[in-house]
């Protein structure tokens, strides 16, 4: 293939879609964007400078010299906020809620947005997030929709919890999806929603190479 896709991946917490999206980069040797790293980024910032959510002044001064950067590495992107990596951080249970609620405040989807076109203008990415195929990239080469049942998604996310020595049950991580998927699709500024022209993926019973598999199929083709 000669043309660099933009190729965008939707879908609610644990669908799939970022190890999806990372696999599917390294087969086309594509650069693989995360978004939701990046509003957890920006959420860990708020907690480090001490900023209120409420308080947009202060919110837009951090915003106006928040540096962001995904670095490429062969065991997994690293996050850079301030030049200072982040990626383990991020990941903790604190920093996943917040993320969540930051991500509904306007100017700080402004930014992150005027962030993530910038790093996919040149094409040869693939981008996961909530509202990548809707906002970000209306008009990607190609948009897909991960789906999966809440029971599936939240034993997903309990397995790797395990895997990381987290001590959290699988009913509260299945009540914090629910939550999350309520928050996510029902709030006013772009809320998780399925385009119209992207192409719906349900991942409840597949592996991730299958997954893998169908899209790179279609992309490929």
């Amino acid at each position: 293939m000669n043309k660099r896709f933009v190729i965008a991946i939707d879908g609610p917490a644990a669908s799939g879609k970022s190890t999806t999206a990372k696999q599917l980069a390294k087969r086309l040797k594509y650069v693989y964007i995360d978004t939701g790293a990046m509003y957890r980024a920006c959420g860990l910032c708020t907690l480090l400078q001490d900023v209120d959510l409420d308080d947009e002044i202060a919110l837009k001064k951090m915003l106006d010299t928040i540096s962001i950067k995904i670095k490429y590495a062969k065991n997994g992107n690293r996050i850079l906020l301030n030049n200072e990596d982040v990626s383990t951080r991020i990941r903790e249970a604190d920093i996943t809620k917040l993320s969540s609620q930051i991500a509904v405040i306007g100017i700080v989807r402004k930014k992150m947005v005027e962030l993530q076109r910038k790093m996919g203008e040149n094409g040869g990415i693939i981008m996961d997030g909530r509202d990548i195929g809707t906002v970000v990239f209306p008009n990607a080469d190609f948009k897909f929709f991960m789906i999966a049942d809440v029971k599936t998604r939240a034993l997903r996310r309990w397995k790797e919890a395990r895997l990381k020595g987290e001590d959290i049950s699988l009913e509260k991580i299945e009540e914090e999806l629910i939550w999350r998927d309520k928050n996510d699709s029902t709030r006013d500024i772009s809320p998780l929603k399925q385009a119209i022209d992207a192409i719906p993926i349900d991942t409840s019973n597949v592996t991730i190479d299958q997954q893998v598999d169908m899209i790179y199929s279609i992309v490929v083709e």
